[in-house]
């Protein structure tokens, strides 16, 4: 296995609700695909859904600083039927992406978690070869 990098993000929740609340739809349309969107808005704990899936999309960026092409809409937090958290990577971001690993195999593990008034979310990318 060769480990390629590392990212963690910590996030004030209180920080994403105060931008939520001041232009709603300009920051979710900007930072979250709809998926995301409609997730987090079904959710009782909204705004720590909105805040832990930002944390995720900014520990991938760290992990993958070689790769400066990354949209935040390109990026997808889902979490598989357990509950677990794992990241989808599309347009031109998983494009570049493949270029920094020269189509390589690559995995990413994702890991959120959030405690009033942080959440926090780390990412580790590594290969198989």
């Amino acid at each position: 296995m060769n480990f390629y990098g590392f990212g963690t993000d910590i996030v004030n929740v209180k920080r994403i609700k105060k931008a939520l609340k001041k232009n709603k739809n300009a920051f979710k349309k900007r930072v979250f695909t709809d998926f995301e969107i409609k997730t987090c808005e079904k959710r009782k704990n909204e705004i720590e859904c909105f805040a832990k899936r930002f944390a995720a999309k900014e520990a991938l960026f760290k992990a993958i600083s070689k790769s400066n092409k990354i949209r935040f809409k390109d990026i997808e937090i889902r979490n598989n039927p357990s509950g677990a958290p794992n990241i989808k990577i599309k347009g031109n971001t998983l494009k570049n992406i493949k270029r920094v690993f020269k189509n390589k195999k690559y995995k990413i593990h994702l890991t959120l978690s959030d405690d009033k008034p942080w959440a926090v979310a780390s990412v580790i990318v590594f290969s198989n070869k």
